[in-house]
């Protein structure tokens, strides 16, 4: 399951644009109008803090090279498997530098409270997400209520309120011990899971992936130390250069010229342009804590 993207303000960059920058921006909040108008006064009015966050797009890609031989032998449509294949790979590679980009961040709590990786032993625990969600509720961070669909990453579909946690399976397996957890089968008949969705507990909704960040022997007596991403609204985007998202590239027998003078070999492959860029530190956390064996 590929799930860091899906919670992403997108921002692509135009195509023959002359740049490969995209441009964020952050808005602050403003101050509370508390101030009674005079009747016939306009009042001084406010202005609007915005925050400029650019990210640049980079093209990542891959073939692979299929015989001729292959290609007579096989009995799979092997173009067909081989484009397939590719596409949950570039699918995993955004995923991964989306992955790597939020755990990244500042802000960080590290589980029974310790003052350090090096330092963490403990397991997941309820009081800590409610500590982190006391954190993001005084950092004014909202819920997300949407999430992006589609292979294309561009639509969205409204989901429930929550914060996002994004977890290990080895994570999972602790937080079903955890008084207060709701797994999805338990769920009322009008909440409809997202894919790769476990459970909930308190305002936060877990969803599952192999590709949650481990700290290899990081802990303390060398314990692997597990991060969950925990989202809010607004936290982090992803940019593209449009129209290059994800471009399928194939090259028949017989293109390879003098390279390939017997028409051996015949390529498929794939390139996109990509960037993850965190927006605001305050909306999102890494949540870093033990597992059980």
């Amino acid at each position: 399951m590929f799930h860091y993207t899906k919670w992403a303000q997108i921002r692509d960059v135009e195509q023959n644009a002359g740049t490969n920058t995209a441009r964020f921006r952050r808005y602050g909040n403003l101050s509370a109008a508390t101030t009674a108008l005079t009747e016939g006064v306009t009042p001084a009015g406010s202005q609007l803090s915005v925050t400029n966050i650019t990210a640049a797009a980079l093209q990542y890609g891959d073939f692979v090279t299929i015989t001729d031989k292959l290609a007579m032998e096989t009995q799979d449509p092997i173009l067909t498997e081989t484009v397939q294949i590719q596409g949950d790979q570039a699918a995993d590679t955004f995923d991964q530098l989306t992955r790597d980009v939020l755990v990244a961040g500042t802000s960080v709590f590290y589980a029974n409270g310790v003052g350090g990786r090096s330092s963490v032993a403990a397991n997941v625990a309820v009081a800590d997400y409610r500590k982190i969600a006391r954190s993001l509720a005084l950092n004014n961070a909202k819920k997300l209520t949407r999430i992006v669909t589609g292979t294309d990453q561009v639509g969205t579909s409204p989901i429930d309120a929550a914060y996002i946690v994004i977890i290990s399976p080895n994570t999972y397996y602790d937080l079903k011990g955890l008084t207060g957890f709701i797994p999805t089968r338990q769920y009322p008949s009008n909440v409809t899971p997202m894919e790769g969705e476990v459970g909930s507990l308190d305002e936060f909704r877990f969803v599952m992936t192999t590709n949650a960040k481990v700290f290899t022997g990081a802990g303390s007596g060398s314990v692997d130390v597990h991060a969950d991403v925990i989202l809010a609204a607004n936290a982090y985007g992803i940019t593209r250069i449009s129209g290059n998202t994800l471009e399928s590239i194939f090259k028949p027998l017989g293109s390879g010229g003098s390279q390939d003078p017997l028409n051996q070999r015949q390529t498929q492959g794939w390139k996109g342009t990509f960037v993850a860029k965190r927006l605001n530190e305050n909306f999102l956390y890494r949540y870093e804590h033990a597992v059980s064996a």
